[in-house]
């Protein structure tokens, strides 16, 4: 474990986080006194997986939702046809 001084640390910031990336650990001091400790941080345990989470909570959608037309009532609103009844 090295110790450096905030202004040892402030000149050689990119060498004392390389270092601390390979895994040494920095204790930055004020004058004698330890103040911080710099370290690498954990690894990433990697990509996050997202696919399937509602699995089996969510009943899916039949395909039907997706590609019947739309019944006449609706596609009139959608078309701005059913404007009187607003």
């Amino acid at each position: 474990m090295a110790t450096v001084t905030i202004h040892q640390a402030k000149t050689n910031l990119s060498k004392l986080i390389a270092r601390a990336e390979a895994g040494e650990e920095i204790v930055i001091a004020r004058g004698k006194e330890p103040v911080a400790r710099l370290t690498a941080m954990e690894a990433k345990s990697g990509r996050r997986k997202l696919w399937g989470i509602l699995k089996g909570k969510v009943d899916p959608l039949p395909d039907s939702f997706f590609f019947d037309p739309l019944p006449e009532e609706e596609l009139k609103a959608w078309e701005g046809g059913d404007e009187d009844n607003h």
